[in-house]
This record gives C-alpha cells, sequence and structure tokens, in this order.
C-alpha cells in the first residue's frame, strides 16, 4: 500500500505541473458549463439529469488524453525495464498510475459541484437523483480511466494509446443501441455491458447493485489485464 501511495503522490504530481491536467480539465469544465447553461435556460428545472449525461459523453473523449502518457511513456523513454527490475510490484505501480489519473478526475468532478450549488440556491432540486448521479459519474469515469490505462499498456507511442483508448471506449458505448438492433437475450446481454447504459439509472436516481458492481469489476478486469501486459514484457 506504500508503494501504491508513493507512485500515486509522483504521478499526480506529474499531472499538474504539467499542462496536461490543466487543459483537459479546461475543455471538460467549459463544455459541461455550456451544457448546464443551456439545459437550464431550456428546460427551467432544477435538475442534473440532462447535464450529467452529457459530462458523461465528454469524458469519453477526456479519458483517453488523460491515460494515453501513464504506462507508455515508461516503455517509450525505456524507463520500463528499472520498474519491471525494482522492488515495487508491478500491480502497485499499474494501480498508483490508475489511481492519479482517478484523483484528477476527482478534482474536476469536485469543481463541476458548483453546478448544483447554484440549483440550491436559485431552485429547489430533488437531490437524489444529484447524489446517484454524481456516483454514477464517478464509477464511469473510473470505468473509462482503467481502459485508458490499458490501452497505455500496449504501446509506447502516446498518441496510439489514446486513439486505442477511445476505440474501446466508443465500442463499449455504442453497445448500449445493440437493444435496439437485436432483439431477445443477445440485445439485453449486449446492452448491459454498454458503460452509459448502466449510468441511466443513476442519473434516474436508482443505486442498482448490480450496476455497481459491474462497474467494480470492469475496473478490475481493465487494470487486471494492464498489469498482464506489462507483466509479459517481462519474459518476453
Amino acid at each position: 500500500m506504500r508503494d501504491v501511495w508513493s507512485i500515486f503522490k509522483r504521478e499526480v504530481t506529474a499531472y499538474f505541473i504539467s499542462p496536461m491536467a490543466y487543459v483537459m480539465g479546461a475543455v471538460f469544465l467549459m463544455l459541461s458549463g455550456y451544457f448546464f447553461s443551456v439545459i437550464l435556460l431550456a428546460t427551467h428545472s432544477a435538475s442534473m439529469q440532462g447535464v450529467l449525461g452529457n459530462m458523461a459523453v465528454i469524458f469519453l473523449f477526456v479519458a483517453p488524453v488523460l491515460t494515453m502518457r501513464l504506462l507508455a511513456e515508461e516503455r517509450k523513454l525505456g524507463t520500463d525495464e528499472l520498474v519491471m527490475t525494482s522492488p515495487v510490484s508491478i500491480t502497485s505501480i499499474v494501480v498508483g498510475k490508475y489511481l492519479a489519473a482517478v484523483g484528477t478526475y476527482v478534482v474536476y468532478l469536485a469543481i463541476t459541484m458548483i453546478y448544483p450549488a447554484i440549483l440550491i440556491k436559485y431552485g429547489s432540486p430533488d437531490m437524489g437523483p444529484i447524489y446517484s448521479g454524481y456516483l454514477g459519474m464517478f464509477l464511469f469515469g473510473a470505468g473509462c480511466l482503467a481502459v485508458g490505462t490499458f490501452s497505455s499498456s500496449l504501446t509506447d507511442n502516446q498518441m496510439v494509446a489514446g486513439v486505442v483508448g477511445f476505440g474501446l471506449l466508443l465500442i463499449l458505448w455504442i453497445l448500449g443501441w445493440a437493444g435496439a438492433v437485436f432483439t431477445g437475450p443477445i440485445g439485453n446481454t449486449l446492452a448491459n455491458f454498454s458503460l452509459l447504459k448502466r449510468f441511466d439509472d443513476f442519473q434516474k436516481g436508482i443505486i442498482d447493485l448490480s450496476s455497481v458492481l459491474y462497474y467494480a469489476s470492469f475496473i478490475f478486469v481493465f487494470i487486471f489485464l494492464a498489469v498482464r501486459v506489462i507483466d509479459s514484457r517481462r519474459w518476453s
């Protein structure tokens, strides 16, 4: 745990001494602020449902950029060999780097809480869907970052890692449309793997344990795959 914490601190520092965290944060916050303003003016409704849905779509684009350097950079610089021979386990390294990306994302989410604060000041919003919606946003974003971390483990090229990450996330997004194309258990099964479909219930104020377990399992699988990819290079 101490190793994970050390790597986490180092990576968070690396994020915030480079322009990356600020640029991607600015993009995420400007677009989410735009949707908040437009939806509020159009509906005059003290609700975050439409805003959170758009924030999730925006983060599909932001997550691969945030994570593309995490593991690809080590390989490009040749420092991955030192990492693999260090006393720190590969699992600790990957988890520490991943949690740094999640921590950066949490900062973004914390700033967006100004939106429900505005709704509370000038209206009477139903806080249940807002609380559950933010929980869903956290789980959704953490899932996206796990995919990005896995993509970063596949290559030494940051741009390739970003494109692969976005491609995987796009596939997992459009699986939600499978229910409208395929009928029966096949369509339902494919749709249940969609990251955004699982997020829908959280926006409505429903905290489904199966969806929480889905996101937790999703994150575990992709972090496990990233560890296995890096570990396989040790023996190649």
